[in-house]
């Protein structure tokens, strides 16, 4: 396989730790080599969190260069809208949570709230597939970023990856009653 670029944005308290762990166990678990860096800034204030994954042959840094990125996972609409253009290459693809954890300049008038809408338009406007993952059925927002693992899954989105890898990532890193009510909501999105 050649590289494999996946970069996971959103802010602290939304479970990006887990999805990335779960999706860079998930591509161990296919015999994939893979390599992934965090950087969490201000994530206990919700600031920025974001995590890139590498997978593929001859990967030598977990950092993904501007515009390089085959696949985006944006945990929140504002997130989503700065990864797709920041990271993600034409022709690439952006999963999004329709979910809006408002930055500071949004709550204080500053700014306009970015809408499903906003990423669709850019979306297009940039040659990239859009998949919108609605979580509002999800009663724990922590919860959430298993919605998105489970469309990664359900669209075959990292090449050689399936359903039974993902859920062996969830097995190790989860215990009894957790692994219980995620699996349930993965399942839930990749059906």
């Amino acid at each position: 396989m050649k590289s494999y670029n996946i970069y996971i944005t959103g802010v602290g308290g939304q479970g990006i730790g887990l999805l990335s762990q779960a999706l860079l166990r998930g591509i161990d678990n296919a015999g994939i080599n893979a390599i992934a860096v965090d950087t969490h800034g201000l994530a206990q204030r919700g600031g920025v969190v974001v995590s890139s994954i590498r997978c593929g042959e001859k990967i030598h840094s977990p950092l993904i260069m501007n515009h390089c990125a085959d696949l985006v996972l944006g945990m929140e609409l504002h997130e989503a809208l700065r990864g797709l253009g920041i990271a993600l290459k034409k022709g690439g693809t952006l999963v999004y949570m329709d979910v809006s954890w408002q930055p500071l300049p949004v709550r204080l008038g500053q700014a306009p709230a970015i809408t499903a809408k906003d990423i669709q338009t850019a979306c297009k406007d940039s040659g990239v597939t859009a998949i919108k993952v609605d979580t509002r059925s999800i009663t724990d927002s922590r919860m959430q970023n298993m919605a998105l693992l489970g469309t990664v899954a359900k669209h075959g989105l990292i090449p050689g990856v399936s359903k039974k890898d993902y859920n062996m990532a969830l097995k190790d890193l989860l215990t009894e009653e957790m692994l219980k009510n995620n699996r349930k909501i993965f399942d839930g999105y990749c059906a």
